[in-house]
């Protein structure tokens, strides 16, 4: 390609991105003298080169626009949507041009035919209300705005006299006068474009491969230089590695891209969709110039297109509707970007319909996504998080835009390609906000090395909480069985834990049974867990090398490193493994429901029981499958209407019963500010009832677990509320009638329940 078109290309193309932002500003804001400028200097710059290089179609498109600008900056026309909508033809006509003369390398214009756009552009330039004689002060003001109508291709003879070097294409077809002091100067300076240069992105990439070995190499001088007893080599050593650092950091930067970068072509999609959908929306854009590699740039550009697509498509809603609901007719679509954490937050959010979470669990439902009982196990949260499985969506309309269940599907698979995290909120009526949360480069990152099974590998620093170590009478009472899983009480929360030698399925090292246990408490989609290895080693910059596609279906690996000794070492992908492990809401019970069934009377032997704490010591237990959730509420939650506890959830209002006060206990443990079980003082658990179509939350002691256990040994009840007693995990305990209790508590509600005595 001949290096002046190449030339012409990059420079038009970045000149089109900001005209598409500023066509959009003057329809908000037609005053706006200096953005109407620059868009007729812009568009001036095409028309000229476009003649030099003998473009005729390009030239005539230009040079109508041309024509109309200049009768919006005399003053002549006002602007409004017709005209915005045609110029901004005009910049899509021109980017026809360029795609056509890059694939043909420089060589055709295309097809494409722009004879109904040029009659458009001249019909709106002669016409209007605001028409005013062309001859006065504003046409002798602008010579290049008094040039004849006519496009005239200007063959490359014609500018032969042109001094060679050829300038740049911003300065040809110049006009030959300076612009008086009451018109704005070129935006941008001299000293910008003389200081700057294009590289190719190929370039940069090796570059950063080559600081990448640099990296790679220092850290095995820094290895070998520990174990030797030389200040002076010690000394260069500990240069050598600040210069890197820097060096690191330098190509680091060049690789770094303002995010506005993306958001650019936002203002055209948002004022184009809304249109088309008959909505008013106003866009937003907050944290511009919050900085992220290339490589993530390209990463989240689709995904941010599906968000803005699905905002104005789905969330928003039309302005009657709006207006019906007392909010503005005109919704608001907030792009906010910012960094948190070492890493990097998007946050896309309208003030539009919400997601309704219960819509969302009949759609799943209906498509068989996911069962009847994992849907009441759900809570809101994750339900709202169905919206991102493949297939899924909450419309029933498909639409030009949306509606096929693609679109969010796309979003989490790129972002978490990346090793990023995307969440849903939602509040019907007031608005939905989507939350990416992603890593600033994937070139070199910062890492803590761990040991498993004799093995070496690596965890991304972004995803370390804490670690935890656990020694002496901790290894033996610190992990306990939850429903068969393992997990740690971790200042009165339950930790999942996860062995690392386990999921990888390697031979464990011989570990005795007092040895200390090491716990590197992760997180994965907001969900913390804990990550049992051998050993914990120290952490370092590690240089991300891609599997080979032998390795790439395995997702507990997102790529592999070269350590300081030469050897190499897999990065762990904490995702996967957490998803591996099924400690993800949602993996474990897919993981349930594909186990073959019992066989047929094996019911009546084992059953999985929900276990918690007796007044005076003992241990009651409810069948799982009466029990909706386990909630924890504060007790500042609890309200009393019409004599009964009770606390607002899901938009109910559920009456709370205490089975201690129905089964005629009476209080033993004093009221203290601590609770020897290590929760917090002011919390009430409380197990979900749904029965007659209502919710009912009934108060129990200290949940202690879940099992799957046989039941033997059974004996009738000696009071009421009390199915039978039974030995569950060679302890005796009492099965509950869950729904005589409600029934006795409630029974207003529920209906009467004669064989229970209400107890308070």
């Amino acid at each position: 390609m001949n290096e002046i078109v190449r030339e012409f290309l990059l420079e038009t193309n970045e000149n089109l991105a900001q005209l598409d932002l500023d066509l959009v500003t003057l329809e908000k804001e037609p005053g706006e003298r200096e953005t109407l400028a620059r868009v007729f200097r812009t568009l001036h710059t095409v028309k000229g080169t476009a003649g030099f290089l003998g473009l005729a179609k390009l030239q005539a498109v230009a040079h109508s626009g041309e024509t109309l600008l200049g009768r919006l900056r005399a003053g002549e026309l006002a602007f409004g949507p017709e005209i915005a909508t045609a110029l901004l033809a005009v910049v899509d006509a021109v980017r026809r041009v360029l795609s056509a003369l890059e694939a043909s390398e420089g060589s055709a214009e295309g097809s494409g035919d722009f004879t109904a756009l040029i009659q458009t552009l001249d019909r709106l330039a002669k016409g209007g209300s605001q028409v005013r004689p062309a001859s006065g002060p504003a046409a002798a003001r602008d010579p290049v705005t008094a040039a004849t109508p006519t496009p005239v291709p200007l063959p490359p003879t014609l500018v032969d006299p042109l001094p060679a070097p050829l300038p740049p294409a911003a300065s040809f077809a110049r006009p030959p006068e300076p612009p008086p002091p009451a018109e704005p100067v070129e935006v941008r300076a001299p000293a910008v474009a003389d200081t700057s240069i294009r590289v190719d992105v190929g370039l940069l990439d090796g570059l950063m491969n080559l600081v990448g070995e640099l990296v790679l190499a220092r850290n095995q001088i820094v290895r070998f230089g520990s174990s030797l007893d030389d200040r002076a080599f010690v000394g260069m050593v500990q240069r050598l590695s600040l210069l890197t650092t820097e060096l690191q950091a330098g190509v680091m930067k060049t690789r770094m891209q303002p995010v506005g970068n993306v958001w650019g072509k936002f203002p055209r999609l948002v004022r184009d969709l809304a249109i088309a959908c008959g909505k008013q929306v106003r866009l937003d854009m907050d944290g511009q110039a919050t900085e992220l590699d290339k490589s993530i740039i390209e990463a989240v550009r689709d995904p941010l297109t599906h968000l803005v697509r699905n905002a104005v498509d789905h969330g928003i809603e039309p302005p009657d509707r709006r207006l019906a609901r007392g909010k503005p007719a005109a919704g608001r679509l907030l792009l906010h970007a910012f960094h948190e954490g070492g890493k990097v937050v998007i946050e896309v959010s309208d003030d539009g319909g919400g997601i309704d979470a219960q819509r969302v669990r009949d759609k799943a439902i209906q498509t068989g996504q996911v069962t009847p009982e994992q849907a009441a196990r759900m809570s809101d949260r994750e339900l709202l998080n169905l919206v991102f499985l493949p297939g899924f969506s909450t419309t029933d309309r498909v639409t030009q835009f949306s509606g096929r269940g693609v679109g969010m599907d796309v979003v989490r698979t790129n972002i978490e390609k990346i090793g990023g995290a995307v969440d849903v909120e939602s509040r019907p009526g007031q608005g939905t906000s989507v939350r990416m949360t992603i890593p600033l480069t994937l070139a070199i990152i910062p890492a803590l090395t761990v040991t498993a099974g004799g093995d070496r590998y690596a965890i991304p620093q972004v995803s370390l909480l804490e670690l935890v170590r656990l020694d002496g009478d901790q290894v033996r009472t610190g992990v306990e069985l939850v429903h068969g899983a393992p997990v740690y009480r971790l200042r009165g929360d339950l930790l999942p834990l996860v062995y690392l030698d386990r999921v990888l399925r390697v031979e464990p090292a011989g570990r005795q049974g007092g040895d200390p246990v090491n716990i590197v408490v992760l997180q994965a989609d907001d969900r913390p867990f804990g990550l049992v290895v051998d050993d914990i080693r120290d952490t370092q910059e590690i240089v991300v090398k891609p599997l080979q596609k032998q390795l790439k279906g395995i997702a507990a690996f997102s790529g592999a490193t070269i350590m300081g000794d030469g050897r190499v070492a897999l990065i762990l992908d904490v995702l996967g493994l957490a998803q591996r492990a099924g400690v993800l809401s949602g993996t474990r019970d897919r993981e349930r429901a594909a186990l073959p069934a019992a066989p047929p009377g094996a019911a009546a032997d084992r059953q999985t029981v929900l276990l918690f704490a007796a007044p005076g010591g003992g241990r009651m237990a409810v069948p799982l499958s009466q029990v909706a959730r386990l909630e924890e509420f504060p007790r500042s939650l609890v309200e009393r209407a019409g004599g009964r506890a009770v606390v607002q959830y899901r938009g109910e209002i559920m009456p709370l019963v205490h089975v201690s006060r129905v089964l005629g206990h009476r209080r033993t443990r004093p009221r203290g500010r601590g609770r020897p079980d290590g929760r917090k003082a002011d919390a009430v658990p409380v197990v979900v009832y749904a029965g007659a179509g209502r919710l009912a939350g009934l108060v129990v002691g200290r949940i202690l677990d879940v099992v799957d256990a046989a039941v033997g040994a059974r004996s009738a009840a000696d009071r009421p509320g009390v199915l039978f007693t039974a030995v569950v995990q060679d302890r005796v305990t009492e099965f509950l009638d869950v729904d005589g209790i409600i029934r006795a508590a409630e029974p207003e509600l529920f209906g009467p329940a004669a064989a229970v005595p209400a107890g308070g």
